[in-house]
Parts: C-alpha cells; structure tokens; sequence
C-alpha cells in the first residue's frame, strides 16, 4: 500500500495545478487556507469544487460556512500561498483582504474571484469535496499562480513562444 501512496503523490506532484486561497467567515471572524484541488464542475448550473483534508482544523468551519470564496492567486502572489498555508493563527493581518458584498472575506490584487454559496458536499475518504454554485466571477488580466513538483511560480514566458 505505502508503494501506491508514494506513487500517487509523485503522480499528481508531476501534475501542474493552479493554486487557491478558499475563504469565507466563522462567527465573523475570516478564515482561509491554501487549496491547489480546486476545478471546474459545471456551467448549468455553475459550479465549483474544491477538497478539504477532514483532519484540518478549518474543516468544521468550512462544513457550517454556507459560502465561500475561492481566490484564484496570481503569480505575484506566492507570498500569500505560504502564509494560507502556514499555522499563522490570523493570517488576514498579514495580507491585503476585505469584505465582499457576499459578506465574504476576499483578497485584493489576485487573479480572479469566484464567489460562492454551498451546493453540495461530499464525503471522499479522508477529504471532503466541496461543490459551490458560483455566484459572482471576478477577473483580472494577471497570470495565474501555478504548483509543480513542490514548487510555486509562474508560467514561464517560453510556454507562450
């Protein structure tokens, strides 16, 4: 078994992800965490989905929350992919961030936005699959933050020649 495991990890590390900051509010406090399992569901009606590991501490937060938002990072933004993903106890004093219309909590300067309510969630072993009907896209013109093989960067301008 521990073969497959470290067989699937190099797998998927070989496979290029873009990378997220998910969000939304407890009580009225924002929380908010690293997320590179996030894709595109359906478009009728449009939905969304990322996973959460169930041992994580935001987990339960994540289960009442009712919405979110998913911050698509841009390349300039690896800064804010290692403190989402750090054990920082408020991680929104560290980054640029307000409340939505929504009433979620939102980065500034990223690559786009998509916010949520809740549409479904899913038991999948050790994770939860969290499926969001999107309520409002932002966008921007910045490139995407990516994640390979353990590494954070952008697309290398070669890739577009």
């Amino acid at each position: 078994m521990t073969d497959h495991v470290a067989a699937f990890k190099l797998a998927l590390g070989n496979y290029p992800t873009g990378v997220t900051v998910v969000t939304a509010c407890h009580e009225t406090n924002p929380i908010g965490l690293t997320v590179n399992s996030f894709a595109s569901v359906s478009i009728d009606p449009l939905l969304i989905l990322w996973s959460l590991d169930k041992k994580s501490q935001l987990h339960p937060y994540f289960m009442g929350a009712g919405k979110f938002a998913v911050n698509i990072l841009a390349s300039d933004q690896e800064h804010l992919c290692t403190l989402f993903a750090s054990k920082v106890p408020d991680r929104f004093a560290q980054a640029k961030w307000s409340t939505s219309s929504f009433g979620l909590p939102i980065l500034h300067d990223t690559a786009a936005i998509l916010q949520c309510k809740s549409f479904q969630q899913i038991d999948a072993g050790d994770h939860t699959i969290f499926i969001g009907q999107v309520l409002d896209i932002t966008n921007s013109q910045k490139e995407p933050l990516l994640y390979h093989r353990r590494h954070i960067g952008q697309i290398p301008k070669s890739f577009y020649s």
